[in-house]
């Protein structure tokens, strides 16, 4: 008796990485905006006073802004990922709908359904990017 492990048509690394690059431009999003949030409530100031400059992001990376410390790496990452996710995120989802589609059959249930919630999720993240509460968050950022 013969037996053949079924071919799958879909590349699992590739499917890995659009996962992942979904999951890491929405982690991005939300890590600032929860750094906006907490340093505006431990400041005890409101939004029209983040954006003075007053407070500055980088102000919040412990031991200094230098090359051997590695919370100047994560926060580097995390610049990279937010501001390249308002550009990566689209193309992401725009490849990951149709993979998802594609592939219902063969593809596993759970890569299906955490590749479709990546999706919605970085559409959320592009149209909240871009309301006027959070075009704050964006300009304390890149301050």
């Amino acid at each position: 008796m013969l037996s053949v492990a079924p071919a799958s048509p879909f590349s699992r690394p590739l499917v890995r990485a659009l996962i992942v690059g979904q999951l890491a431009t929405i982690g991005a999003f939300v890590a600032v905006l929860l750094l906006y949030l907490g340093r505006m409530a431990a400041a005890g100031v409101g939004p029209a006073d983040m954006v003075t400059g007053a407070y500055d992001p980088k102000e919040l990376v412990p031991f200094g802004l230098h090359a051997a410390n590695p919370f100047f790496w994560l926060y580097g990452l995390v610049s990279v990922l937010y501001l390249v996710g308002a550009v990566l995120g689209p193309g992401l989802a725009l490849v990951a709908v149709p993979l998802a589609a594609r592939e219902r059959g063969t593809m596993p249930r759970r890569t299906r359904a955490l590749l479709l919630t990546g999706a919605v999720g970085v559409s959320l993240v592009l149209v909240a990017r871009f309301t006027p509460p959070l075009l704050d968050v964006h300009r304390w950022w890149l301050d």
